[in-house]
């Protein structure tokens, strides 16, 4: 059979629908980034130290998370193919196993997290900033476990096409942590302002009654409720275990590549100082941010992939795919333009100019992040297309390559040339973006041709 090629006006038609799926998720993922773009914004007002500090320890709680998100990515396309085969019984025992998973993985990630308090002590960053961000690891590590359980009942929806349960629960949870962090960090209704530490103190209040919505939503609302219902602690089924460690170790580990590269970014800025490392904590947090229209995208991809290869159409399949890529390459471009214009004025908004005691401090990390959101406008393609293909192949049951290519593009390409530019050349922070920007050009170039070549062998045999 012919490999088909497809019209714009054939891609251009599925683009209302893939929004439809895509904006809930895109809304719910927000929900994790615009967590800590409050705790930023918040802490910010304190000062440059402060906003260091969340970074440095939040830097440690994203390789959790990403270890965490990642494995239970797994549970979307086995959760969207027995869907599309109307198979109800997997169905039902991919929520009993995968909840059961993410509850003991949660768990074993707070406790790890907690346990790694004392590294902050080694790792050369500003004494000031360690001092800070010791006691904010602590609650923020213990976030993971509800976040972690969360991610069970938001991958088993998806996977049954419905998005916009888990993005209730963010918008709940994005404004519950705005109140608990204005209470925490400076103070209110009779309860002592404790700056840094009570943003994490607000994250994990908020987190876990994210938990608790999700969880009681589709107790009570059709179709989860006869699957909710029908949940039964019992003896795990080692054959679905595997298959879904077999998707989920490698998208774990393919996620905690990514992170583990973008938090390199916040460990070689604080060798730099204070203001740098603040500096990349607002470009990278603003990055992420417009990164989760990707998320959005991807988790699209991975069910709609999903749903068509559990009816085995490899063409539609492929056209499917497409048709999200070249709207993320769209989206793309319209944020690349957007911090193209806004770099000057953006990163304000996580700092105050009229405090006298951050004052020069200020300028000096808006100076740094105007010219890292110039970068990041620019790896916005790149970055939104490799999320899109990594979920098109995980919604294929193809994890292992894609993770080689993530720890190849990320960790041999784009590490090595942030570590240099970074520490050892006139460039500094800006440096450690290039090699941000480089490892992110290899990762979607990569992953494209695997795709490529993965979908034209399907519909050819």
């Amino acid at each position: 059979m012919q490999n088909p090629t497809f019209s714009f006006r054939d891609l251009f038609r599925e683009f209302p629908y893939n929004l439809k799926l895509a904006l809930p998720v895109t809304i719910g993922m927000l929900g994790h980034t615009i967590v800590q773009l409050v705790d930023n914004i918040m802490v910010g007002q304190l000062g440059t130290a402060e906003l260091a500090a969340v970074s440095l320890g939040n830097s440690f709680v994203f390789i959790g998370m990403s270890l965490g998100i990642g494995f239970s990515t797994a549970l979307t396309p086995l959760v969207a193919e027995a869907d599309g085969a109307k198979d109800q019984k997997s169905v039902q025992n991919l929520l009993d196993h995968g909840l059961l998973v993410c509850v003991v993985l949660g768990l074993s990630l707070a406790a790890i997290i907690i346990t790694a308090q004392p590294l902050l002590l080694y790792m050369g960053q500003p004494q000031e900033v360690v001092d800070l961000a010791y006691p904010y690891l602590w609650w923020v590590g213990l976030s993971l476990f509800p976040l972690v359980a969360f991610q069970a009942f938001k991958q088993f929806t998806e996977g049954l096409s419905f998005t916009r349960p888990a993005m209730y629960s963010a918008v709940i949870s994005n404004v519950l942590n705005v109140f608990f962090n204005y209470i925490f960090i400076f103070g209110a209704l009779g309860i002592e302002g404790i700056g840094v530490e009570g943003a994490a103190i607000g994250t994990l209040l908020a987190r876990s009654i994210m938990f608790l919505f999700l969880g009681v939503y589709i107790w009570y609302k059709s179709p989860f409720q006869t699957y909710a219902r029908s949940f039964r602690l019992k003896t795990p089924e080692l054959p679905l275990l595997k298959k879904i460690f077999h998707l989920g170790l490698p998208s774990a580990l393919q996620m905690f590549f990514e992170m583990a590269f973008f938090t390199s970014a916040i460990w070689l800025s604080g060798y730099l100082g204070k203001n740098p490392q603040a500096a990349n904590q607002i470009a990278l947090n603003l990055s992420s941010m417009t990164y989760m229209v990707a998320v959005g995208l991807s988790v699209t991809a991975m069910i709609r992939v999903g749903n068509q290869l559990g009816k085995q159409d490899f063409q539609e399949l492929r056209r499917v795919a497409q048709s999200i890529f070249v709207l993320m390459i769209l989206l793309a471009s319209g944020f690349c333009l957007a911090y193209m214009l806004l770099n000057q004025y953006l990163p304000w908004i996580y700092l105050d100019a009229n405090n006298p005691n951050v004052q020069q401090d200020a300028f000096e990390v808006v100076e740094l992040a105007s010219g890292l959101l110039i970068i990041a406008g620019i790896f916005q393609i790149s970055d939104g297309l490799q999320g899109v293909i990594l979920g098109s192949l995980r919604g294929i049951q193809d994890v292992y390559i894609p993770a080689a290519i993530t720890f190849f593009a990320y960790g041999l390409v784009g590490f090595p040339i942030s570590f240099y530019l970074g520490l050892y050349t006139p460039l500094g922070v800006t440096g450690i973006w290039m090699g941000l920007l480089s490892g992110l050009i290899f990762s979607s170039l990569l992953l494209f041709v695997r795709f490529e070549y993965l979908t034209r062998k399907m519909i050819q045999s």
